[in-house]
């Protein structure tokens, strides 16, 4: 059995969004209809279903909303990479992204820390977006 990590498969929706990242880039959609910040990529605007998203850099920083340290692999594709430290991050346009800790103790993570973005070059064509303390 092949128990190689699964990587995000850019679709033409979500392709601004990885290519960002390889660049040390953070993007977002916004909606120019209403105004809202859209996450994760999409063709329309959640709030108000308008087709008018424009992507947009953005600083990446935000705010602990939710962790868990699973001391189990989540999937036999993690095996090696126990403890994982699952956060949810809430960044500073409002939007919540799923992501992984780094460069932190466990012990030293704290719901509401401030935390900035690490970008994690795990294949030529793939840069996944983790997070650190700020």
């Amino acid at each position: 059995m092949d128990f190689t990590r699964p990587l995000p498969t850019p679709t033409p929706t979500s392709a601004p969004f990885w290519d960002a990242l390889k660049d040390g880039i953070v993007k977002l959609q916004k909606c120019n209809d209403c105004d809202a910040w859209v996450f994760y990529p999409r063709s329309r605007c959640p709030n108000c279903l308008a087709d008018a998203l424009t992507w947009h850099a953005v600083s990446g920083l935000g705010t602990l909303y939710t962790f868990t340290i699973a001391r189990q692999p989540t999937s036999p594709h993690f095996a090696g990479e126990v403890p994982q430290r699952l956060g949810v991050v809430e960044l500073d346009e409002g939007v919540r992204l799923t992501t992984t800790l780094v460069n932190v103790a466990d012990a030293d993570i704290r719901i509401g820390m401030r935390v900035k973005p690490y970008f994690d070059p795990v294949a030529d064509e793939i840069t996944l977006l983790r997070y650190q303390p700020a």
